[in-house]
């Protein structure tokens, strides 16, 4: 009965310690930044899993998505209503699109990797719509230069 409560409390204690380490990312959303017009800064982000992102209005009319067809498998997404600060948990490895909805084809993208992940082939052939297209392929360029 002894070890069965050592074991209980150390499995306790555990949790709370991961809970402890889990950090929050902030990521503004801007109409102009270091990258130029309509922009997240930072435009890639790598984190662990159990981490959170918020994303904080800088300028009207953002908002933050996630893209279907850049993250990964059976991921549900997630929509933030345009001017609204919200905050995203990552528990799950892999890398995740992320757009601001009006002003996607503007290049108003990011990436963020979760944990130990390899980028999928899929992402590099995936045609986003206008300069976001041009974006990602250089946040996957200096991915690879990491």
């Amino acid at each position: 009965m002894k070890l069965i409560k050592q074991s209980l409390s150390m499995l306790c204690l555990l949790a709370l310690t991961t809970t402890a380490f889990a950090q929050t990312h902030e990521v503004l959303m801007k109409n102009r930044g270091a990258g130029g017009p309509m922009v997240y800064e930072p435009d890639y982000l790598a984190i662990q899993p159990g981490d959170t992102v918020k994303f904080i209005r800088k300028h009207k009319s953002h908002n933050a998505a996630s893209i279907a067809e850049l993250s990964p498998a059976g991921y549900p997404g997630f929509v933030g209503k345009i001017d609204e600060e919200i905050e995203v948990k990552y528990d799950k490895p892999g890398f995740y699109g992320i757009k601001c909805t009006p002003h996607y084809a503007q290049g108003m993208v990011m990436l963020i990797k979760v944990g130990d992940a390899t980028l999928p082939d899929s992402y590099r052939t995936f045609k986003a719509p206008g300069i976001a297209d041009k974006r990602f392929q250089d946040i996957y360029t200096r991915i690879e230069k990491q």
